[in-house]
């Protein structure tokens, strides 16, 4: 399991039980089909408040499942839990989490900041204002809209190419440039755990 980094707004307590009850809403999820009902009293104030956050699954280094929302709307449980269970069962990427998968299952959580519009007048000039590896970035423009968490620098260091494959996430072509475009960015607060981690050796409900 990550550790807490200097700055970090959640304790390594907070992470867990956010881990916790993302691996129990799957869980719920392959027991009865729907995902964990999760009271915000249960939880300390930290993870009452309202915030955004995407939830990525993988297994053995490969994507199983990713589902997020941009802005924040509900309690960061309860954003957990759902967004867990659409992430595992929901993304019309995959097949639905089966059973035999839990076990191997890693959880990735990343809470995003407000989302902050960025001011440029080319490309050059949005180019210069992108921080690799720290922003997250929404892109949107003729109705077509996309986001790469900041985890994406990883594959794509370069500014350029991150934007470029943003653009072509978004739909929108090769090249593509306007003056309607528009462009926002966040930061994250990301960590993760295998099922293993959190639970040891213990076999699925399901």
């Amino acid at each position: 399991m990550s550790s807490t980094e200097p700055g970090a707004v959640y304790s390594a307590a907070d992470r867990r039980r956010l881990l916790e009850l993302a691996a129990r809403s799957i869980e719920h999820g392959l027991e009865r089909g729907a995902p964990l009902s999760v009271d915000p009293q249960d939880y300390p104030e930290t993870l009452q408040a309202s915030r955004a956050t995407f939830v990525t699954l993988e297994i053995g280094g490969q994507l199983r499942g990713c589902i997020g929302v941009l802005q924040a709307f509900r309690p960061l449980v309860v954003d957990v839990a759902q967004n867990t269970y659409a992430a595992a069962f929901e993304d019309p990427r995959f097949p639905g989490l089966r059973p035999a998968e839990f076990p191997r299952l890693e959880i990735h959580i990343s809470v995003l900041s407000p989302a902050e519009p960025l001011r440029f007048s080319s490309e050059a000039d949005l180019l210069d204002q992108i921080r690799p590896g720290i922003d997250g970035l929404i892109l949107q423009d003729r109705g077509q809209r996309g986001t790469f968490l900041p985890s994406v620098w990883e594959q794509l260091p370069r500014p350029e190419q991150f934007l470029e494959h943003l653009k072509r996430k978004a739909g929108l072509p090769f090249g593509h440039w306007s003056d309607t475009l528009q462009v926002a960015r966040y930061t994250t607060e990301s960590f993760g755990a295998t099922v293993t981690e959190l639970f040891g050796d213990a076999p699925v409900r399901a």
